[in-house]
């Protein structure tokens, strides 16, 4: 195509992507107190667990629950149209690539968003459960003085901690896609994969301790994952990387 032809078929890939984008959060928006429940049910059990029967976030300024909403309903408009962002960015690509290109790139178009999921649902069934606990554990009934010490989370501040986790868990387990393609493409080689195990599992802490809150628990709980996702990613390096050719 010309330079025009591929500006005009990028801007209309882009308006369906912000369409589907505008009408996923807009009904994300209508059902936003069902993913507000569903995001707060982790600590709303650790707390009716140690005994609260009523658990509840609060929130101190006027404005501060409807823009939690509105992120609210942001993050459900994300995740519900990433998959309809991906297959306009694969139908603008895609007419560029040779048929055994496409071939090739089709494992990793299904991987990518099943690995999201994965570790999603890792964030959510296993790391918050022994984090929350872990930070409602602080509570005493009776403080120095007779003064008790009581968890009232913000609404707000407790859904950006989520919402950042579940985003950060769903990105770091691309880190076999992205391993992979480079070593489709030759960049980097199972060997080298090997060759840097050492400082690989040093970075995966670092990764952890950067976008995990600051307690072991949950730092443990990514850097783990990333450790094993490091180790499948030097299993299909090999599996796909160039064959050297025999004389």
């Amino acid at each position: 195509m010309p330079l025009l032809d591929h500006l005009i078929e990028l801007r209309r890939r882009l308006i369906w992507s912000a369409v589907a984008f505008l009408v996923c959060f807009l009904g994300a928006y209508y059902i936003s107190g069902d993913i507000y429940y569903f995001l707060a049910e982790p600590l709303a059990q650790v707390l009716r667990d140690q005994g609260m029967n009523d658990p509840h976030l609060v929130y101190t300024q006027l404005y501060e629950a409807f823009f939690t909403k509105i992120k609210v309903a942001f993050f459900g408009g994300a995740f519900v149209s990433f998959p309809i962002v991906a297959t306009q960015i694969w139908l603008f690509v895609a007419p560029g690539l040779y048929r055994s290109e496409k071939r090739a790139l089709l494992p990793f178009l299904v991987a990518t968003p099943v690995l999201f999921i994965l570790g999603a649902a890792l964030a959510y069934y296993f790391v918050f459960p022994f984090a929350w606990r872990f930070f409602a554990s602080f509570q005493t009934p009776t403080g120095g003085g007779g003064v008790p010490i009581e968890l009232l989370p913000r609404v707000s501040e407790y859904l950006d901690l989520v919402m950042k986790l579940i985003f950060a868990f769903g990105i770091t387990f691309q880190l076999p896609v992205a391993l992979t393609l480079l070593a489709k493409v030759g960049i980097t080689s199972s060997k080298q994969l090997k060759k840097f195990r050492r400082y690989a599992y040093v970075g995966m802490f670092i990764i952890a301790a950067i976008l995990a809150p600051p307690d072991v628990i949950t730092q443990t709980g990514l850097a783990l994952p990333l450790i094993a996702l490091y180790e499948i990613s030097i299993l299909s390096a090999r599996w796909v990387e160039p064959k050297p050719v025999e004389v």
